[in-house]
């Protein structure tokens, strides 16, 4: 139980830290992207904007659960296997949820797929990091 909770804070600690690099860069390198944001459909004042930042958490210990349970379908290097949970939580859980988004809700093709390649990025993080620390 130490070990899960090991893993699941430092994922999260890390994609925390990501997450607010994310932020930075977005608005750098892509302000048009950046701009999309302002629409009311999203909703980051007051007490709700703290989920945010809580997400990363949320996410690095539903994959410690995934990981504790399914790693040994994973082989390879610790890296290949963290690519391997990556294209795995993004193919069963990420696609699904965008196309829904992307269906049901007024925003962007670009928006939505740079969530995916977001939640990609962050589920192959958390994946070569379980692999690192509990092979």
């Amino acid at each position: 139980m130490t070990k899960f909770l090991l893993k699941g804070f430092v994922a999260g600690a890390a994609l925390l830290l990501l997450s607010y690099a994310a932020l930075y860069l977005v608005v750098h390198f892509f302000p048009s992207l950046a701009e999309q944001y302002y629409d009311p459909i999203f909703n980051f004042e007051g007490e709700k904007g703290i989920l945010y930042f809580v997400h990363p958490f949320i996410l690095s210990f539903a994959l410690a659960w995934f990981w504790r349970r399914f790693k040994s379908l994973f082989h390879g290097p610790f890296w290949w296997r963290g690519i391997e949970l990556g294209l795995v939580y993004a193919l069963i859980a990420t696609l699904p949820n965008m196309w829904i988004t992307f269906s049901a809700l007024s925003v962007s093709l670009s928006m939505v797929l740079t969530w995916f390649a977001y939640g990609l990025f962050q589920a192959i993080v958390v994946g070569v990091i379980f692999a690192k620390i509990s092979p």
